[in-house]
């Protein structure tokens, strides 16, 4: 399976300033299953919510700047829109067509897990959505069409699917919230690992993702990374469920658990040990690394972007880096050679 660029460990560094101290204490230094295995245990037995509070819930964890319904089926990608809700007047009942109200979208359709609870009302996976586009998404799977059957004002789409591994029929949201889409359904199948075997789906296989599933929403949130709007969201359902989505808190989980690239990426790795100092640094830092392979390792800086900045071939456990070039800002220092890799932050002043 593909490994996760470095995108993901640069931005779990920001989106975590609200995370309870502890929260996720239990999970440090796991990888694979062990690693879902205790997110599962520190998110499970959240306060579950009726369905009708979520008219309610919704006004906290689902409105925009302008006080609006953020429907994720209608908002365009730049942020535009054909039409918009206010929150409890306009609430379905019954729709004509798009525009005429919005109502509870299950992303994770309830067929899939028989309409039961807890996860009939999880709000990481429920939606205030127009209720014509959600009716015509149906219960079918998320995925990618090249041949949409009907497209909504806002670009979703739906038509048989196109992404490899899958030939039936999909629903493709746009591509400004397909992150926040794979994130709800890599804490779905975290949140109730214990029970996923009991649902059917095209994207589920025994207690996780299908194959096909996993790579495309690996791809998904890799290219629509956590936004301010799922971190808001995230502290809001914190606030009424008391429990968390770790893959937008964490969103490296997702490469720890699901792509097999732990050991490429992982801080804690047996195999390398790295420190950098002074940190912060001005015209030098100095690499302090071990490591049982000392051959063939070399040096790889990022700026905050993601952007690769220098590479340096590394003869020895302690290397000078010459830093005078580079402008003040966050930046992070990946170390790799034939047995694994580690990452580090550091900060020019």
């Amino acid at each position: 399976m593909r490994k996760i660029t470095l995108l993901f460990i640069i931005i779990s560094f920001f989106v975590n300033a609200q995370i309870p101290n502890g929260y996720y204490d239990d999970a440090q230094g796991l990888t694979g299953e062990n690693l879902r295995t205790a997110l599962y245990n520190i998110i499970k037995d959240h306060h579950s919510e009726s369905y009708n509070e979520l008219w309610t819930d919704f006004e906290s964890t689902d409105k925009k700047p302008n006080g609006k319904v953020w429907d994720m089926y209608s908002t365009k990608s730049d942020g535009s829109f054909a039409y918009e809700y206010s929150f409890g007047s306009d609430q379905c009942g019954t729709y004509s067509g798009e525009g005429s109200c919005y109502n509870r979208e299950h992303s994770f359709p309830k067929s899939w897990f028989n309409d039961d609870a807890p996860m009939y009302t999880d709000l990481f996976h429920l939606y205030p959505t127009d209720g014509y586009v959600n009716g015509q998404r149906s219960n079918y799977p998320y995925g990618e069409t090249n041949n949409p059957s009907w497209t909504s004002t806002n670009g979703s789409k739906k038509g048989a699917c196109s992404y490899p591994g899958y030939s039936g029929t999909i629903f493709e949201p746009i591509d400004e919230f397909k992150g926040d889409f794979a994130r709800s359904y890599f804490y779905m199948v975290t949140r109730y690992k214990n029970v996923v075997t009991d649902w059917s789906s095209a994207m589920l296989s025994g207690d996780n993702l299908s194959t096909w599933a996993t790579n495309m929403l690996i791809d998904w949130a890799e290219e629509d990374p956590v936004s301010q709007k799922e971190i808001d969201r995230n502290n809001a359902i914190y606030n009424i469920q008391h429990n968390r989505n770790p893959y937008i808190d964490h969103p490296e989980y997702i490469c720890y658990i699901w792509s097999g690239c732990e050991s490429s990426v992982a801080e804690n790795s047996t195999n390398i040990s790295l420190s950098t100092y002074p940190n912060p640094a001005k015209d030098n830092i100095t690499i302090t690394y071990n490591s049982i392979d000392k051959k063939n390792s070399k040096a790889t800086i990022y700026n905050l972007l993601g952007t690769k900045i220098q590479e340096i071939e590394l003869h020895q456990n302690l290397n000078k880096l010459n830093i005078i070039s580079y402008k003040k800002g966050i930046y992070f220092i990946k170390i790799n050679n034939s047995e694994s890799s580690v990452i580090k932050k550091f900060i020019v002043k």
